[in-house]
């Protein structure tokens, strides 16, 4: 057992303070993935809007 008070902390609040961090990375992704398809999406339908109107006007 470590004697020492602060390292007795740090052990202590290392694997809390990592497992946040690495939630942060993966609701990052998710989100920043999220965004990327939405806006692939949003490019995807005006491009189609586009081709339906040019069709349209034949």
């Amino acid at each position: 057992m470590i004697e020492n008070f602060w390292l007795n902390a740090l052990f202590s609040v290392t694997p809390t303070a990592l497992m946040g961090v690495l939630f942060w990375f993966i609701i990052r992704s998710i989100l920043t993935a999220d965004r990327r398809e939405r806006s692939i999406y949003k490019k995807m339908e005006q491009e189609e809007r586009a081709k339906r109107a040019l069709a349209l006007e034949d």
